[in-house]
């Protein structure tokens, strides 16, 4: 159990966006389909809820970042 490396996302950062992600993620997780999918995937995969949430948050950390990087570069050559 103490030996156990993770990738965490950034604790230190925006607190207000760290919370957008909690709840998104929970909403996912509650009332997409895909989501309630994939946690029942890694569920059977021996995963625990608050590690297949972290992962749901890296995902949408990760999409939201994309959108925002594409969104700065169109305006930049626009």
């Amino acid at each position: 159990m103490g030996n156990t490396i993770r990738d965490l996302l950034n604790r230190r950062g925006d607190r207000r966006l760290n919370k957008a992600l909690h709840t998104a993620a929970m909403v996912r997780m509650a009332h997409v389909e895909e989501t309630k999918a994939y946690v029942e995937k890694r569920t059977a995969e021996g995963k625990t809820v608050k590690e297949i949430r972290r992962c749901i948050k890296r995902y949408l950390a990760r999409r939201i970042y994309n959108i925002l990087e594409t969104a700065n570069l169109s305006s930049i050559t626009a």
